[in-house]
């Protein structure tokens, strides 16, 4: 049995709902617990409550499967889902009942949410999340790429397993011994009893040239086929697991791979997004106002000089802007010549690394998106010289550029540093996932995430 990565967050989000309500049921009929009693009347308030807890959870990582998986961080994120959603639903009382008079009841209230969630968690961990539920694989390819796509796959989803691989590479006669232990070479006689022996639910195609697909190899995927077995491309399955685009994968015909989003030029959507970013960008910059005399106090202490510096980066269509930002490195920090900002970049000033942590040094680029010269989601936008270093060697660099970059964004969320070309690639993977995917739910999700960011201090 296997559960792909979204059939998992979704019995994740179904179960706790489930686990709270039968813990809540249980306590109000073994204790003297009333607060929260479930009938018909109150329909409304275990809606209210799911929704509390669904929100918050993903806030705090609890449908992040790696944490799921692990059980000192799950313990961690129920503590905290299930402090804050009984805090909102305390707090809410136009939406959820009057608050007790006798405090106890809050208590019973905490310990049933948080106990239920951490049973079920453990029986998640325990039994679902276990090796029973591995998805045993065989992948199509020259050996020469197979620990790279391998690695790719299995990293972004532990339970994602290559058991055997196909060899299209006809003209190897090299055998990788350390690999060959791992991962079984299959020849074409045998696909289908491997197949059928081990359990296989899909084979992946991941050559890059037309010759390994030779005509007995394609009768035999032919065949797996029309009985029922999946069968996809690489880069379909790659996309779908780690929410990247595999560029290092695609030859010269991108867009046949990459369709831009419909939202790109969806003008309500467009619309939608910028009175959105208006509102966001006049409530940043009020509380920004509210905290700027701690900054500046931190400013004249830790950082010693200036408070603001503007940078020249790239937006939309290559056209460059200037961006607005609280200083967080050293007087003439590019003294000795450009170059990326790394972790525990020596630059950086005491004060100005708790300003990056905390994301509060992006704060005057509300003003920016006032202008209209950002987004509040997109790409990065990057320094003129870095773009074109990074696009003279990495193909489909710029195309970030065909909406505006962003305060946030999805590889901001799920990826830190981009400290070398080869992280830069894995940030620009991302990029494009964005762009291709780029949706009101996915915005909702990075949104969310950011909040995740922000409150576990992960700021660049």
């Amino acid at each position: 049995m296997h559960f792909e990565v979204s059939e998992r967050k979704i019995l994740l989000r179904l179960f706790d709902v489930l686990a709270v309500i039968g813990g809540l049921s249980f306590v109000g009929h073994t204790f003297n617990f009333s607060y929260f009693t479930i009938t018909e009347g109150s329909f409304y308030w275990t809606v209210v409550l799911a929704l509390y807890l669904n929100i918050l959870g993903t806030v705090f990582e609890m449908y992040n499967l790696q944490v799921a998986s692990n059980q000192f961080q799950i313990i961690k994120s129920i503590v905290l889902t299930s402090s804050t959603t009984v805090l909102f639903f305390l707090l809410t009382p136009i939406f959820t009942p009057l608050l007790p008079s006798n405090r106890l009841q809050i208590i019973y209230f905490f310990l049933s949410i948080t106990i239920s969630l951490f049973i079920w968690r453990l029986f998640y961990q325990k039994f679902l999340a276990s090796q029973r539920f591995v998805k045993k694989v065989i992948i199509v390819c020259d050996q020469n790429q197979l620990e790279e796509l391998t690695t790719s796959l299995e990293k972004a989803d532990p339970h994602y397993k290559v058991v055997g691989f196909v060899d299209t590479d006809s003209q190897n006669a090299n055998v990788d011994a350390d690999m060959v232990s791992i991962i079984r070479p299959v020849n074409l006689d045998e696909i289908e009893i491997f197949v059928r022996k081990n359990g296989v639910s899909e084979i992946v195609i991941a050559s890059q040239k037309t010759d390994g697909i030779t005509v007995e190899l394609y009768n035999n995927l032919l065949v797996l086929l029309e009985n029922g077995f999946v069968i996809r491309a690489y880069t379909q399955v790659y996309e779908a697991i780690t929410h990247r685009i595999p560029i290092q994968h695609f030859d010269k015909d991108f867009y046949r791979y990459f369709p831009f989003s419909r939202s790109n030029q969806n003008r309500l959507y467009l619309l939608i997004v910028r009175l959105l970013e208006l509102t966001f960008s006049i409530i940043g910059l009020l509380g920004g106002l509210v905290i700027l005399p701690f900054v500046l106090i931190g400013n004249l202490i830790g950082n010693r000089g200036p408070l603001f510096y503007t940078q020249t980066r790239v937006g939309k269509n290559g056209v460059p802007f200037e961006i607005y930002k609280y200083r967080t490195m050293i007087k003439n920090a590019e003294s000795g010549g450009i170059k990326f900002a790394t972790q525990g970049d020596a630059r950086i000033t005491p004060f100005g690394r708790l300003l990056r942590k905390s994301r509060i040094d992006e704060i005057p680029q509300f003003i920016n998106i006032l202008k209209g010269d950002m987004g509040f989601i997109g790409p990065r936008p990057e320094r003129p010289f870095f773009v074109k270093e990074l696009a003279a060697v990495m193909p489909f660099y710029e195309t970030r550029h065909v909406i505006k970059p962003g305060l946030t964004g999805w590889a901001q969320v799920n990826y830190s540093y981009g400290e070398s070309i080869e992280e830069s690639l894995i940030k620009l993977q991302y990029d494009l996932y964005y762009i291709k995917h780029r949706s009101i739910f996915l915005d909702l999700n990075i949104v969310i995430k950011t909040f995740s960011t922000v409150l576990f201090y992960r700021g660049q």
